[in-house]
């Protein structure tokens, strides 16, 4: 299963929305430096879905506010 997403890092406010089925906008707290927002935004993820934090793969948007994740 793949989930896109759209991120915004350096938010005041933590939020996941649901925007349709596999697409989510999520706000993070944390900088985009050093890999923190990715970090941030695949435990939300994984925490929303009920899942663990290992069975999410990043497929793309390492360096991008759009992302892909695959659910393992």
């Amino acid at each position: 299963m793949l989930i896109r997403m759209k991120v915004k890092a350096g938010a005041r406010k933590e939020r996941v929305v649901e925007i349709g089925p596999g697409r989510f906008e999520i706000q993070v707290k944390e900088k985009a430096a050093q890999n923190a927002a990715n970090g941030r935004v695949v435990a939300l993820i994984a925490r929303h879905l009920r899942v663990p934090e290992k069975s999410l793969h990043m497929v793309s948007g390492h360096h991008h506010p759009k992302k892909t994740l695959r659910v393992i």
